[in-house]
């Protein structure tokens, strides 16, 4: 018995030896230091954000009359009828949308649009310029990119940027009012993409119609697409510059401000107002920004529905506008989507931001 407890002590002092030992210490420090490193800075910018959500919301930070909402495909498919747009209409009557981005693609990965996509695209936009008078509509357009996979529209294609543009001249040649455009995943600092919008200004303005475009979230921290695009390979945001690169090519951007993986609603709106404030600082005055709104619930990693609502972010919104340039005009906010939406969605739009008459 003795034997055996010795030899079990010699093999449970071993252990313990070694971890007390200065070559044993090390990875537990490191360990430490790396969670130090990580937990920090994620306390510290969570902190941040709740801050940023706090304060008092100036006047004068309500709808300017230039808000937008996108819409799903069966409004050009044939499935919508008169009777949808005219509840639609007496939806948002009374209310700051003007510009209906409606799904009229995708575009195929060689930049071409089949014009079977659309077969009822006339009659809407003759129906909204009957019944809903000063509402725009345009044509969106998107389709996955080859960025982050082997499958999808390669922007350095020269033939495949041409593409896009004769698909845009194609739309507008339908009746659109305008062209709005969503490629994703889309890095920062891509410059064929800015080839292309540059392309597609020259045709819009000789149109004279708007040039709008979906637009990634704005880098919260210096260089943080680089770091995940080096963690992960999907960068997510956009360089600050970048942002202030493509805004200076359109008419409008609309930032999607959603599906940014907050988990509860005090940092969701203390991040859209981050979020507005850095949108503001670098967008043009002549360009319409749009700050986007979830009008859908989900739960996932990315976007957790309890936290990402319209109340907060329309909040978080009016915080950043009233901080950083409560007198721009040309802003407003683009609802995503109109197919998800819940009659909660619209009663905090309409409380909170989007109400130009009264009883709206």
């Amino acid at each position: 018995m003795r034997a055996r407890l010795r030899g079990f002590g010699r093999t449970l002092k071993t252990p313990l030896r070694a971890w007390r030992s200065p070559r044993a210490r090390w990875p537990r420090r490191i360990a430490v230091a790396l969670a130090v490193l990580l937990v920090v800075p994620l306390v510290t910018a969570a902190v941040s954000l709740r801050i940023n959500y706090t304060g008092d919301i100036e006047d004068g930070t309500r709808t300017r009359g230039r808000d937008a909402i996108w819409l799903g495909h069966a409004w050009v498919d044939g499935r919508k009828k008169d009777a949808d747009l005219d509840a639609f209409a007496e939806r948002i009557r009374g209310t700051g949308i003007r510009d209906l981005y409606v799904h009229a693609g995708p575009l195929e990965h060689d930049g071409t649009l089949p014009a079977a996509r659309y077969p009822r695209a006339r009659w809407l936009i003759d129906a909204v310029h009957r019944t809903i008078p000063g509402v725009r509509v345009h044509a969106w357009l998107g389709d996955e990119l080859a960025t982050e996979g082997p499958e999808g529209l390669r922007l350095e294609r020269t033939a495949s940027r041409a593409a896009v543009v004769r698909s845009a001249k194609q739309i507008l040649d339908a009746g659109f009012d305008g062209v709005h455009f969503d490629l994703e995943p889309l890095h920062s600092g891509d410059r064929d993409y800015l080839s292309l919008l540059d392309d597609l200004r020259v045709l819009t303005r000789a149109r004279d119609v708007p040039l709008s475009v979906a637009a990634h979230q704005i880098d919260p921290l210096p260089a943080l697409h680089s770091v995940a695009g080096a963690l992960t390979g999907h960068p997510k945001w956009w360089s600050q510059a970048f942002f202030a690169e493509v805004a200076r090519r359109v008419d409008q951007i609309a930032v999607m401000s959603y599906d940014t993986a907050m988990p509860l609603e005090s940092l969701y709106g203390g991040y859209v107002a981050q979020q507005t404030t850095l949108a503001l600082e670098v967008t043009p005055r002549d360009t319409d920004l749009l700050m986007g709104l979830p009008f859908y619930y989900e739960e996932d990693m990315s976007h957790h529905g309890h936290a990402e609502t319209v109340a907060a972010a329309v909040r978080g919104t009016r915080l950043g506008l009233g901080r950083t340039d409560r007198d721009r005009e040309r802003f407003g906010v683009a609802i995503y989507v109109d197919f998800a939406a819940r009659e909660g969605d619209w009663t905090a739009y309409r409380e909170g931001w989007g109400c130009v008459t009264a009883g709206c």
